[in-house]
């Protein structure tokens, strides 16, 4: 068992992810959202059996992280694949997760994204916002947008992550990519850093606290397009935990900065089809007009919902219309429709449950 861990991630497909290695457990992986065994009658794991793997692939500087630490996370790349790697102490011992990153960097056309999206991209300042929880494909959404810039123009491109997923070659743009922890201390210092080196589009891996969201929206009102990601479900939630860690005495400065930068918010579901042969991309997007930013800044985002039911015209679309139109394209169940939905009652009535 002192070998890295090829033998479970050998059989690396495009149906599955997040291969779990835990003591008292047998190998699981997900396929198409659910938890399932790699191999029927599979041999519970030890808790020797999970330290000698994470020892054998681990990088030194990890190892110490997770020793002092009692957690790590970084990317990890063999001859199948590459992944981003959870290895964390619990009580029993090492666990170990394993996320595939898929090695080609999808275009927005070939992940069915709506084209209106790409204007997004066009814009040469403001804030973009990829929202869903974990594992909702917000790093492919982001990555596909990415590349739609260095496509289309010619620019300089900053991506800042933790670790980094799709690696990205220059095309028309020039691209730099660092990597929280192990270039730059901190999303902070990379993202104060990155406005003295010319960018004009910079990516932000994860907006996690205060001043890593304060200097995104500081660069986006100065001259950069600033793309994103909140680990929030919808356009009103995510603008209300954006603007929400601000203190009392900014609020109102912020809200103005905010309905004057932002460009849209993209919030996405990876739902399980009704046949079982994967998931199914549903979205809420959200397009700034002068609506929208009148009711971010006096503080009226739960207006929101109404102003993307009749924006529809701008391209906007609630996640519970997403939702219900695949539902009634077949694609999933009248259950996975209602269970995901916002307006339950609402869906309800419309599935005639």
């Amino acid at each position: 068992m002192r070998a890295a861990p090829h033998n479970y991630l050998r059989s690396c497909d495009h149906n599955f992810s997040k291969p779990h290695l835990a003591v008292s457990a047998p190998p699981i992986w997900r396929m198409h959202g659910m938890l399932e065994p790699i191999w029927p009658d599979a041999p519970l794991l030890t808790g020797k059996q999970t330290t000698a793997l994470a020892e054998s692939f681990m990088p030194d500087n990890y190892k110490e992280e997770l020793n002092t630490r009692g957690d790590s996370d970084f990317a990890y790349q063999n001859q199948f694949a590459r992944y981003r790697t959870s290895v964390v102490r619990q009580r029993l011992g090492i666990e170990i997760v394993f996320r595939v990153i898929n090695t080609k960097v999808r275009t927005m056309d070939e992940l069915g994204l709506p084209e209106h999206l790409k204007l997004l991209t066009r814009y040469q300042n403001g804030l973009i916002l990829v929202t869903g929880s974990v594992g909702t494909g917000k790093s492919t959404t982001l990555a596909a947008m990415i590349e739609q810039v260095n496509m289309e123009r010619r620019d300089h491109i900053i991506t800042l992550e933790d670790p980094i997923e799709y690696m990205l070659s220059s095309k028309n743009c020039h691209v730099s990519q660092r990597e929280v922890f192990t270039h730059t201390e901190s999303f902070g210092a990379a993202l104060r850093a990155s406005l003295r080196e010319d960018p004009d589009v910079i990516m932000v891996g994860e907006m996690r606290d205060l001043e890593t969201i304060s200097l995104a929206i500081t660069a986006s009102e100065t001259g950069h397009l600033v793309m994103a990601t909140l680990h929030t479900g919808n356009a009103s939630r995510t603008l209300d935990r954006l603007l929400d860690v601000f203190p009392p005495d900014q609020q109102e400065q912020i809200r103005a900065m905010v309905s004057e930068s932002l460009r849209g918010i993209i919030s996405q579901q990876l739902v399980p089809r009704a046949d079982g042969s994967g998931r199914v991309l549903a979205l809420e997007t959200l397009t700034n007009t002068p609506a929208v930013a009148n009711v971010i800044r006096e503080s009226k985002t739960y207006m929101l919902p109404g102003i993307i039911q009749t924006g529809k015209k701008q391209g906007m679309r609630l996640m519970d219309d997403s939702l219900i139109d695949l539902y009634e394209q077949g694609l999933i169940t009248a259950e996975e429709t209602h269970a995901r939905a916002d307006q339950k009652a609402m869906v309800r009535q419309h599935l005639k449950m």
